[in-house]
């Protein structure tokens, strides 16, 4: 450490190293998250799941947390343990439900007694079915179950991972860049969905291991979460470090008091901006969940032919993302002729990975492209909430546009079924202004939060804000699933008298009315956003104003 600065913190290498294990970490989580989302079609057609068990699959990402309140009980550890302590742990409980996940897409599960026990049990819960948010049902397979439990355990450390690293961004960057430092998380975090979307039905379809399986995609999560935790042990070190150098104690010597929860539900701002918060986000991340199998059946495809079938080509698909997702992001760090190198390499890359994917003649590769145009501008609407504010405007603007796309994907993609190049044309330009929609959540929405509340009980704000989010997250994946098959009636009972076969089933779906339902979730945040607006005007909450305060 040279004299010129007093600690890591002040170090900008230093400080965004931290950032980047961080981010990392939240980045394998986020593929587990969804992997399974890109081959939703393969585990109805071999798993058995039908639209019903794979949103109650989804949903249940979030049970435990909602029902047993295990994020408000995430938050109180947090602010007495400590971001280190809660990271590690959230670490080796994402770790352990990924594990069970794993087992139960396996073939050795459906063979086993554990199968036949879950066919038998859990078919009626006690309360949790009187009040119609039980998180099984008589009919869902044994392996839907089993999967559902591994995913409400993975869930919960997900979460936790989320607002520790919220608060680790915090604890390095406030006074900072600290909405750059959020939007830059979150745009590489995002590159994850990316990855899922590329790898994972590669992975499944591919002949390894005795041939293709489903559980080799969630084996592949399972790795990359153990890297997870590597990258949360060497941040526990540096984090240690910081504060041995600062001697400052770390958070848990601050008491925390269950009367400071009632101070923060006491903000207007703070409910405005979580619910908000449920209302964005419900309509992006259950969409992921389904965004794959929506293309599938509104987009003609045929099979790839000679080169474009080979899994090589996955491969080079993949690194020249990374050239997008690089120089998009290097663009927003230097100027003048470098500046417009970055620009030009970032979009031709991006072209030629969209013709990739339409050569590929494959859903999940034309999905993947939804975080790259974020990856490029957050770190521009970073900078710019840091240097000239706006937040509260930002997330209006992001609602218009999260309304567009799906009114888009309900009614006009489908005029473009039969025309190949017309509607994969339809739907990356969609996808890209989703994707870029929700970059500006986290680089307006995440860092207002230490403006609503005493930073003593910041981690406790995440969590409750994440809490509520959460209802959200279980509620809609179950109602997507629900409604396209109370939507598609003639699909549910042909797949009854078997004169259709699962794999043609899994491609045949109208998705009209779920996406209606996630374009009025977009108009409720709209409203909410000019509510917000006038209530951080009257009441000075400076949500309007610049993260980093002149001097």
């Amino acid at each position: 450490m040279t004299e010129k600065f007093k600690t890591m913190r002040d170090n900008p290498a230093i400080r965004w190293m931290a950032l980047l294990l961080l981010s990392f970490a939240m980045f394998c989580s986020y593929i587990f998250m969804d992997i399974l989302s890109p081959i939703k079609d393969l585990m109805q057609s071999t798993r058995g799941w039908d639209s019903t068990a794979f949103g109650t699959y989804a949903g249940s990402e979030t049970f435990l947390n909602v029902f047993i309140f295990f994020l408000i009980f995430a938050g109180i550890i947090l602010d007495k343990m400590g971001v280190r302590f809660t990271a590690l742990l959230s670490g080796f409980v994402m770790l352990i439900g990924a594990a069970i996940n794993w087992y139960a897409v396996t073939e050795a599960f459906e063979a086993s007694s554990l199968s036949v026990w879950f066919t038998n049990h859990l078919n009626y819960i006690p309360i949790f079915d009187e009040l119609g948010v039980s998180p099984f049902y008589e009919g869902m397979p044994a392996s839907a179950k089993f999967a559902s439990v591994g995913f409400m355990v993975f869930g919960c450390g997900v979460e936790m991972a989320g607002i520790t690293v919220s608060r680790g961004i915090v604890k390095w960057f406030k006074g900072r860049e600290l909405a750059l430092a959020m939007g830059s998380e979150m745009a590489l975090a995002r590159l994850g969905v990316a990855t899922c979307m590329i790898f994972s039905p590669l992975i499944a379809r591919a002949d390894i291991l005795g041939g293709a399986d489903v559980s080799h995609s969630v084996a592949f999560g399972v790795i990359l979460l153990m890297i997870a935790l590597i990258m949360f042990i060497v941040y526990f070190f540096m984090d240690k470090k910081l504060d041995a150098q600062t001697g400052e104690a770390e958070e848990k010597d601050e008491p925390f008091q269950i009367r400071d929860i009632g101070k923060i539900f006491s903000s207007s701002g703070f409910w405005l901006v979580a619910l908000l918060c449920v209302l964005y986000y419900s309509a992006i991340f259950p969409f992921q969940k389904y965004a794959v199998n929506m293309l599938q059946c509104n987009l003609t495809f045929t099979a790839a032919e000679g080169f474009w079938a080979e899994n090589t080509v996955a491969i080079v698909q993949y690194a020249i993302m990374l050239v997008v997702a690089a120089a998009a992001f290097a663009s927003n760090f230097t100027k003048g002729t470098k500046r417009i190198v970055f620009l030009i390499l970032a979009i031709v890359s991006l072209i030629t990975f969209c013709v990739m994917g339409y050569m590929r003649q494959s859903a999940e590769t034309i999905f993947a492209v939804f975080p790259l145009l974020a990856v490029g501008i957050t770190p521009i609407l970073g900078k710019y909430v840091d240097t000239k504010g706006k937040a509260a405007s930002m997330l209006m603007i992001g609602s218009i546009l999260l309304i567009a796309c799906h009114l888009t994907f309900a009614f006009i993609l489908p005029l473009f079924q039969g025309n190949e190049i017309g509607g994969v044309i339809v739907a990356y330009v969609t996808i890209l202004v989703l994707g870029a929609s929700f970059s500006l959540v986290p680089a307006s929405l995440w860092p207002s939060v230490p403006k609503l509340v005493d930073s003593k009980v910041i981690g406790s704000a995440y969590a409750l804000i994440f809490w509520i989010q959460n209802i959200g997250l279980w509620l809609f994946p179950l109602l997507i699933g629900k409604i396209l098959d109370s939507s598609n009636p003639e699909i549910v009972q042909a797949l009854k008298d078997g004169t259709m076969t699962p794999d043609v089933a899994a491609t045949s779906y109208n998705y009209t009315n779920p996406l209606l339902m996630l374009a009025c979730l977009g108009v409720a945040a709209l409203i909410l956003g000019f509510v917000l607006k006038r209530v951080d005007k009257k009441h000075n909450l400076g949500l309007e104003l610049p993260n980093i305060k002149s001097e």
